[in-house]
């Protein structure tokens, strides 16, 4: 009975156990995959929540960009009623449209420029805050890149050194034996 269970102990003793730990040599460990893979998927999250987080804005800057959201749509669909006006009343639209003649060049001129600059600086507006964002992204890049690499690196068993022949009377005994009674 004391054979068995010194042979036990030394299997499954001191919180060890032999036979897990030389199984995960040649194959992964499941529990610590899942759980690397866990963790992968949490920091894929985290990224990508810190990405489109919303930045706390004052009352005054979304009303703001409610308002300069308007312009596009009311151009687009001024055009399409223009093109339905045409065809529902052609005399009214002609009236308009001799009206419109009327305006000199330099005003067109001034338009343009006008319509340039505010959809100019707004796309300037816009691309600089999305080139701000993607360089706060960039520096967090390294952290990410060494967390996914610590996760991907395979769990290192170390090498249990052997035991010496001395500590262990059962190893000593059943060497003695197989050997045919020579130590080595």
């Amino acid at each position: 009975m004391g054979v068995i269970e010194r042979l036990l102990s030394f299997v499954f003793g001191g919180g060890r156990n032999v036979i897990r730990e030389t199984a995960e040599v040649f194959r992964e460990n499941a529990e610590g995959a899942a759980q690397r893979a866990q963790d992968v998927q949490i920091t894929a999250m985290q990224g990508h929540a810190a990405e489109f987080r919303v930045r706390d804005r004052g009352r005054f800057d979304r009303m703001m960009d409610a308002v300069n959201r308007l312009p596009r749509p009311a151009m687009a669909l001024g055009c399409l009623a223009l093109f339905v006006s045409a065809m529902v009343d052609p005399v009214w639209f002609a009236a308009r449209m001799s009206g419109i003649a009327l305006v000199p060049e330099p005003l067109w001129w001034l338009l343009g420029v006008v319509v340039s600059f505010y959809f100019g600086a707004r796309h300037q507006t816009k691309g600089q805050e999305f080139q701000r964002s993607m360089t706060q992204n960039l520096a967090q890049v390294s952290e990410v890149v060494d967390t996914i690499k610590a996760l991907e690196s395979p769990v290192k068993v170390e090498a249990q050194s052997p035991m010496e022949e001395g500590e262990n009377p059962v190893l000593v005994d059943w060497r003695e034996h197989s050997s045919g009674g020579a130590t080595k």
